[in-house]
């Protein structure tokens, strides 16, 4: 059994037991959350379609942590010019793990 599922402006392929990151929501480690903007469930092969959303379908998660990605390194560089501009950034996600898929 697996959903289409939005999460923080994402669509996900999400099945239970699995653990994904997501952009950083606003939750304690430890939390349950429910998703309810839920596009599509296939349950042993039968499909459920949302136009946009199937309704009644929820998919519920629990929150592990909070972690940082890697570095992305941002360098800007103009030729002959003496132009140099180098900027880092590491993007915070939370890892969720997937409990329950109702749909």
């Amino acid at each position: 059994m697996f959903a289409i599922v939005s999460i923080a402006g994402q669509q996900f392929k999400v099945e239970e037991g699995q653990q994904i990151f997501v952009h950083r929501l606003a939750a304690n480690e430890g939390d349950s959350l429910t998703f309810d903007s839920v596009h599509l469930v296939d349950h042993d092969g039968r499909v459920k379609i949302g136009e946009p959303n199937v309704s009644g379908a929820s998919v519920k998660a629990s929150v592990i942590s909070h972690v940082k990605g890697d570095k992305v390194i941002v360098f800007k560089k103009k030729r002959r010019k003496g132009y140099r501009k180098k900027n880092g950034h590491r993007q915070s996600f939370t890892q969720i793990k997937i409990d329950t898929i109702k749909g």
